[in-house]
């Protein structure tokens, strides 16, 4: 059940209703109900790994608070260990048996190990690290464990942000579990801007790059330098109007019921260095790193060079946590190089500024570093989205390729027509002002205060959706992007 469906708009409404007449002893019982149904429609038996892991985590965190047995680590590494040993056996085994293999064949040895043929669980790596996350919150002392196992077990597969996150933090929610929320026509009205948004987001922008992205990702032997990096800056937005969709109509969905949810993304291509691209890009994982990860492995609080290696250690598990694939890997890497090169390159960069008597605050110089941090934002793209390693490679080869080879004769190489893609530059350009607006100059609550051009908006936001999203006969549904981590 795509959030980009009408069944998921008949379920929602659905939901608000029931959840707004019951009682308020018996509401997390029917989200929870919900939540699992939600799950179900991608795959039924995968809700009983869901339910296994949630029981894992409720029973561990318990018993750390209690110190059973007088070894509170030794439940927390009981939870660490059975749900990474679930995410690995789903998510990375065959990874894991091909490097393995490969590895082995290089040093001449041969081993036949057997591949699994299962489907990945939708979500598995967000659900399981808002468990784990919860469970090393207990361990810390940072809050009590749940004595409720239905307020937990909403906690993890909360339907909104279920399968694409904001991976949630148990100080954030569950004590909104615990609250009785009336029905206020504001949560209504201050949930459906944003959940517009998104799906405006999804339909319109990040669809319809798809194909362009797609007609030439998937065929880089046929296409040069130029439709490459036409092709590279459509799928830095697509995946950032993909991803962050889900997270506006995850919030807009959950604000309706009264929860409020963690934003997610904060003008990411605003970004003035890639350091601050990461402060602003899927905050809710970035943080979960940073202190699940990054901080035990002693942060900054080391040598320099230790730090260094900090953050190549994190980004290489955060590549990893995107997919079981060499790409990933390296995408993770390349960003975490991006880090540890800049902070390298500090002290000179100081100095020359000073010698030019260049303030960061200068505007040009912002604007600059906002256009540089971007496209180092799409080379490491490239490897993201590219499908194997040597496609990524010879992608960069006809990229860098002196002189740039141009577009091949016609706009057929992008798969659209010209109206659809000026229509995209449009909306890009538009997303990059709302982007502003919205952050900066807290356009959404100026909206809600204002009641006719908040149906404007409405209005306008349904006509574009309705004139030119994807959707209809003929149409290829496309997932959301993030659905397969």
């Amino acid at each position: 059940m795509n959030f980009n469906s009408l069944s998921y708009l008949i379920f929602l409404v659905l939901n608000i209703v029931v959840y707004y007449l019951l009682p308020g002893r018996f509401r997390n019982l029917q989200l929870l109900a919900a939540s699992y149904y939600f799950y179900m429609c991608w795959n039924p038996k995968y809700a009983l790994l869901m339910l296994f892991s949630t029981a894992v985590t409720y029973f561990c965190s318990l018993f750390v608070q209690r110190s059973v047995w007088g070894k509170r680590r030794f439940w927390l590494v009981l939870s660490l260990l059975l749900n990474l040993a679930i995410l690995f056996f789903f998510k990375y085994y065959n990874f894991a048996s091909n490097v393995v293999t490969r590895a082995l064949s290089f040093a001449g040895l041969q081993m036949d190990i057997p591949f699994l043929d299962v489907l990945l669980p939708v979500g598995i790596s967000f659900y399981t690290f808002q468990a784990l996350g919860y469970t090393i919150d207990v361990y810390r002392k940072d809050i009590e464990a749940e004595k409720s196992f239905i307020d937990y077990a909403l906690f993890v597969s909360f339907f909104p942000q279920l399968v694409a996150g904001p991976i949630e933090r148990s100080g954030n929610i569950l004590h909104q579990l615990k609250e009785y929320h009336p029905f206020r026509f504001d949560n209504i009205k201050e949930g459906i801007l944003p959940a517009l948004w998104g799906l405006f987001k999804k339909v319109v922008v990040a669809d319809n790059l798809a194909v362009i992205v797609n007609q030439v990702y998937n065929s880089p032997k046929e296409h040069t330098g130029a439709e490459f990096l036409v092709a590279t800056a459509a799928f830095a937005f697509q995946i950032y109007c993909d991803f962050s969709a889900y997270s506006d109509i995850a919030r807009g969905s959950a604000k309706m019921l009264g929860f409020n949810l963690m934003q997610n993304f904060n003008c990411p291509y605003f970004a003035v260095s890639i350091k601050d691209f990461w402060r602003r890009w899927h905050i809710s994982l970035s943080s979960w790193f940073k202190d699940y990860l990054y901080f035990p492995l002693g942060g900054s609080r080391c040598s320099k060079w230790r730090h260094r290696l900090n953050i190549m250690i994190v980004f290489a598990v955060s590549g990893l946590w995107h997919g079981a694939a060499l790409t990933f890997v390296a995408w993770g890497l390349l960003n975490g190089l991006y880090q540890v090169l800049s902070d390298l390159f500090q002290p000179a960069r100081k100095k020359l500024l000073s010698l030019l008597h260049i303030s960061d605050e200068n505007k040009g110089y912002k604007v600059f570093r906002i256009l540089v941090t971007f496209c180092l934002t799409c080379l490491a793209w490239v490897l993201f989205r590219a499908n194997s390693l040597s496609d990524a490679m010879q992608i960069y080869g006809a990229i860098f390729r002196i002189p740039l080879s141009g577009i091949h004769g016609s706009l057929a190489a992008f798969g659209v027509s010209f109206p659809t893609l000026v229509l995209m530059l449009l909306c890009v350009l538009a997303l990059l002002a709302a982007d502003w607006f919205i952050h900066n100059r807290k356009l959404p609550q100026k909206l809600n205060n204002t009641l006719v051009l908040r149906y404007a908006v409405y209005f306008i936001l349904i006509a574009v959706m309705l004139l030119f999203g994807s959707y209809g006969d003929g149409y290829d549904p496309q997932d959301f992007v993030y659905f397969q981590f």
